[in-house]
């Protein structure tokens, strides 16, 4: 099984990852892929990857949220990342307009840049969107038969929203709220071939059911993977199957 979107450098899991990546390996969880937020996680995220290399697969991107007055200077950081050494993926990147819109134009902008950088590279790109699901398949659909792929991370949209984001051929993440009473996702994913699937904790956000409200951690992802074979009415081996397939399709690991 495959956590393709999870941030195990943070402070939350400091203080006990080694214990952290070994329960999620006892629970068939042994892939995972981090995101970045911004230059101020970059060194804790690649030392995390450098002590777990065969396990840890790290990215670089600028988060929409972290999108502030000095953003070309974050976004030249990624740039020089990317240029130093290889990398999973772009990301996260994306808009949230959630808690502020003050840098708008400037998420736009650094977004557009990314979406650059993952065809310059020939990488996946990880898109996080909030409250702002229109307009970042907007952006990304100006893209379409670029080559561009990825994976719209923590999924949460309409039918015709996931219609949409596989036409432009990215992948939809699937975390926690697919097993919260009040998600429309279930009703959702009926209708949504397993092919266009992967699975994501979002550690050390979003647990899932049984565990929310407390710290996630990659371990809780066969919960996520049992909720989705539930729903497509088939079993928990075949969800971990296909979406580790296409998790390694994606990002090009044998």
């Amino acid at each position: 099984m495959i956590d393709t979107h999870c941030h195990l450098y943070s402070d939350e899991l400091a203080n006990d990852i080694e214990a952290v990546i070994d329960r999620a390996i006892e629970a068939g969880v042994d892939r995972f892929y981090l995101p970045a937020i911004d230059s101020s996680t970059t060194t804790a995220m690649l030392a995390l990857e450098q002590k777990f290399p065969d396990k840890c697969f790290a990215m670089a991107g600028l988060h929409p949220c972290s999108v502030k007055e000095n953003f070309e200077e974050e976004l030249r950081h990624v740039e020089a990342l990317l240029a130093e050494r290889p990398f999973a993926g772009v990301g996260e990147a994306g808009l949230d307009f959630y808690w502020d819109v003050s840098f708008k134009e400037q998420q736009y902008k650094a977004l557009e840049r990314q979406i650059q950088l993952a065809l310059e590279y020939e990488l996946p790109l990880i898109l996080h969107t909030r409250n702002a699901m229109a307009e970042t398949i907007a952006v990304v659909s100006k893209f379409a038969g670029s080559g561009l792929r990825g994976i719209f991370h923590c999924f949460g949209g309409t039918l015709k929203e996931a219609q949409e984001i596989i036409e432009m051929d990215f992948l939809l993440g699937i975390g926690g709220v697919v097993t919260y009473k009040k998600s429309t996702l279930p009703l959702v994913l009926s209708d949504i071939d397993l092919k266009h699937l992967v699975l994501e904790t979002d550690a050390p956000y979003l647990a899932p059911v049984p565990y929310r409200g407390k710290r996630n951690e990659s371990s809780y992802l066969p919960e996520v993977a049992k909720h989705i074979a539930l729903i497509k009415n088939t079993t928990i081996e075949v969800v971990d199957r296909i979406t580790s397939e296409n998790a390694l399709a994606l990002f090009r690991k044998k």
